[in-house]
């Protein structure tokens, strides 16, 4: 899946849209007293929150998974993204009942 890129704005957009950002309230430059009164997150948040936030994106899955290239013919790849999200998996299933067949 290809991601889409925003189009480029023109200079005159840019400058627009970085005086709204001067001209907001509810964001306000630091001065330079407030950062170096800026203390890191680990001396003022609660060590549980902490703890959370260090855990970004995905969990990590007990059965880790191995990243291959593979060559397929456009008809597989189309026949099971057609099938819809979680295509993938049903791929892998399939690909194990195989192995187990096989024994």
């Amino acid at each position: 899946m290809t991601k889409r890129k925003a189009p480029p704005i023109s200079d005159a957009e840019e400058a627009r849209i970085q005086a709204m950002i001067a001209r907001d309230p509810d964001s306000p430059d630091a001065t330079p007293e407030e950062a170096t009164q800026a203390k890191p997150a680990s001396e003022v948040l609660d060590p549980a929150l902490l703890a959370r936030l260090g855990r970004r994106g995905r969990p990590r899955s007990e059965a880790s998974k191995v990243l291959v290239s593979l060559r397929l013919p456009p008809g597989v790849v189309e026949g099971y993204r057609a099938t819809g999200p979680g295509w993938q998996v049903r791929m892998a299933e399939v690909l194990a009942a195989g192995l187990r067949n096989r024994a």
